[in-house]
């Protein structure tokens, strides 16, 4: 790959500070760089909608993107991130409805900023995590149903722990995930969430909340095929640390209002080093 193209991803890969990127050190040096190249593409599709001046400016990037994306599967991509990604479409046989599904996920945030149940949720979190996850699975090599069924639960258990995380961030976007649905459950008004008043059911709807995320965690590594283990050894190490950054939302919801829950490096550092080990005997 050219050097400017892979520095490009390299860049907004530390900029962002993802968790993600401590699972790519665990990789070979192709899939590596393959990971850096899907990460780019997803980072930008996102940014187009977030860093926008307004709606109607995001609406317009988004078509831009569309058509670079056009582009790209044709052959002649002509964005830095996309020279990038095209190789790694080629080689590893990315399928083009999968990486349209992330644009059309991160598009759905321009047209709707409440989601009234769970299922409609779910069919938000199919297009922004559970693609990208199953792009993943054609990059590390693993195939068959256990594998996908894995990236399913991990994929919905990486976005509902991100919307907890999130919750104040997106809140002063004028977005809020939690399905309406719970909200009444519990008897929560959105006020409550917008203005971050950490009442009691506010912490009972973030406990439940979290639980479905635990969930899904619980289901990834039920899923995970013994076979695929080492081959999804980065999977492994993403799901240690989003674990790790749940448990700490499980012990005290409230924290979302305060400060974005976040690990430190030696932790994520040690999180990847053990698992990464785990792998490799287990």
């Amino acid at each position: 790959m050219a050097p400017f193209a892979r520095s490009t991803a390299h860049r907004l890969t530390r900029a962002s500070r993802s968790n993600f990127a401590y699972s790519f050190l665990a990789l070979p040096r192709a899939e590596r760089e393959a990971m850096y190249a899907l990460y780019a593409f997803c980072r930008v599709s996102d940014d187009l909608v977030d860093a926008a001046a307004s709606p109607e400016a995001a609406a317009a990037a988004l078509k831009g993107w569309r058509e670079e994306l056009d582009r790209t599967f044709a052959g002649a991509p002509t964005h830095p991130v996309t020279r990038e990604f095209y190789p790694v479409i080629r080689r590893y046989a990315l399928p083009r409805p999968l990486c349209e599904a992330v644009v059309e996920g991160v598009e759905m945030d321009l047209s709707r900023g409440r989601y009234a149940t769970f299922a409609d949720l779910e069919a938000y979190c199919a297009r922004v995590a559970v693609a990208v996850g199953l792009l993943c699975l054609r990059i590390f090599g693993a195939a068959g149903a256990g594998a996908e069924r894995y990236a399913h639960r991990l994929g919905m258990a990486f976005q509902l722990t991100n919307i907890l995380r999130d919750l104040r961030p997106d809140a002063a976007r004028g977005r809020l995930y939690l399905p309406q649905e719970d909200l009444r459950t519990f008897g929560v008004p959105e006020r409550d969430l917008l203005e971050g008043q950490a009442t009691g059911p506010v912490r009972d709807l973030l406990r439940f909340e979290a639980a479905r995320a635990r969930a899904y965690f619980r289901e990834a590594e039920a899923a995970l095929p013994p076979e695929a283990r080492r081959a999804l050894t980065a999977a492994e190490i993403m799901r240690a640390i989003y674990s790790r950054l749940l448990a700490r939302i499980e012990t005290d919801p409230a924290r979302v209002f305060r400060e974005r829950v976040a690990l430190g490096a030696p932790v994520k550092l040690f999180l990847a080093l053990g698992t990464a080990m785990r792998c490799r005997v287990g």
